[in-house]
């Protein structure tokens, strides 16, 4: 614990995760496609942007709840839905989701979670599951039940995996789900000797939500992308996705959405929310980040769809950045995978605790009372 007093921001999670994890883990949630100038991208697009503060508002108390899926949530962002969090702290997405409830804001659990719905549906705060639209369809027709049985309260539907990315970081390490001990990645697996302890003698690692349907990923060792590769359905259209909408008949989000048509279509499909995402720059390297899209795509549909800015957050000024376009919510993963990577539970909480004192000192610095005070007047763009 004295460790996580330490971290005072998602870089300092970082360099303590890559300290507890094997390598073939850390670079795994650390890399990108290609040469990572997406990734870097993310983050980096923020710094174009610049706050424009106001003063003698009488700031004292600052509101920084929001809605979004329907549901009221007491921070302006969320924690994305991300997979196989049991390899990175052996609590893994329950963790997260106890973290997440004690912060009233929303959680994602994957279809390739490694801990069941049922076990998710015991924590109380809200949940949104993220839907891969597998060949199989009366597994994705499971999935899809499991979750609407155990009363999740929004679905997200992943559309920029329609093939897996270029991840040379996990060609070199070798990483696999499940993790493959072979002589490349032996010596670190031993020099991290709690996280594979962890591994080989509590809960056996598995991905409930496939493991009736499939062997990759549980039963035989495979990459993410050779995953996404194989096993998604390649041919899947906007007439798919609003059949899953009528199915699931809920808030209703497409994660993935990166231009203004495809904004249009998720409208016109009857959408409830799109996810501006580039998968944490793990698919299309060269691609535009998010916050580079949020402007023109608000532009063209804010107000007739809830629009979240997903990826490159490390700041609390990145979200009030997003906030000020118009975003409706922000969510990340990275934010809170090095923090679960670096002390579970009491980690992500460390985390979301950084971010909303971060949040609650730049909106009085900002002058902003409510998040609904947020507006494109408190912000400059610098000229590239």
């Amino acid at each position: 614990m004295n460790e996580l007093l330490k971290c005072n921001n998602i870089n300092d999670f970082r360099i303590l995760a890559k300290k507890k994890l094997p390598f073939p883990i850390f670079h795994y949630i650390d890399g990108g496609a290609d040469d990572e100038v997406t990734l870097k991208r993310n983050t980096e697009s923020f710094e174009n942007c610049d706050l424009v503060p106001n003063v003698l508002r009488g700031v004292e108390s600052i509101d920084l709840s929001i809605k979004v899926f329907g549901k009221k949530i007491d921070l302006p962002f969320f924690l994305s839905p991300t997979a196989l969090q049991r390899l990175f702290h052996h609590k893994g997405e329950m963790a997260v989701g106890e973290a997440a409830e004690r912060f009233n804001t929303f959680f994602g659990i994957s279809s390739l979670s490694t801990v069941s719905a049922q076990e998710i549906s015991l924590l109380k705060g809200p949940k949104i599951f993220q839907l891969y639209y597998h060949k199989d369809k009366e597994l994705t027709k499971n999935m899809i039940d499991e979750c609407k049985s155990r009363q999740f309260d929004a679905l997200a539907l992943t559309v920029d995996t329609i093939t897996g990315g270029n991840r040379e970081r996990d060609l070199k390490t070798g990483f696999t789900s499940p993790p493959r001990f072979n002589l490349q990645s032996i010596l670190s697996y031993a020099t991290s000797p709690s996280w594979t302890l962890n591994y080989l003698f509590r809960k056996k690692f598995d991905l409930p939500f496939l493991s009736n349907y499939v062997g990759q990923g549980t039963k035989f060792a495979v990459s993410v992308s050779d995953y996404f590769s194989t096993m998604l359905d390649q041919s899947m259209s906007w007439s798919n996705a609003e059949e899953i909408r009528k199915y699931w008949n809920g808030p209703f989000c497409l994660k993935g959405i990166m231009s203004v048509k495809d904004a249009k279509n998720a409208v016109k499909i009857g959408a409830s929310a799109i996810m501006i995402s580039n998968h944490g720059g793990r698919q299309l390297d060269g691609s535009r980040s998010p916050f580079d899209q949020l402007k023109e795509i608000l532009d063209a549909v804010g107000g007739d769809i809830e629009v979240i800015c997903d990826g490159g957050i490390r700041r609390g000024t990145h979200i009030l950045k997003a906030l000020s376009l118009g975003a409706n919510a922000c969510s990340g993963g990275r934010l809170y995978l090095y923090a679960l990577a670096a002390g579970g539970k009491e980690g992500v909480e460390r985390s979301l605790l950084n971010l909303k004192n971060e949040l609650e000192r730049d909106m009085k610095l900002l002058g902003c009372k409510k998040i609904s005070e947020l507006k494109r007047e408190n912000l400059r763009f610098r000229a590239r």
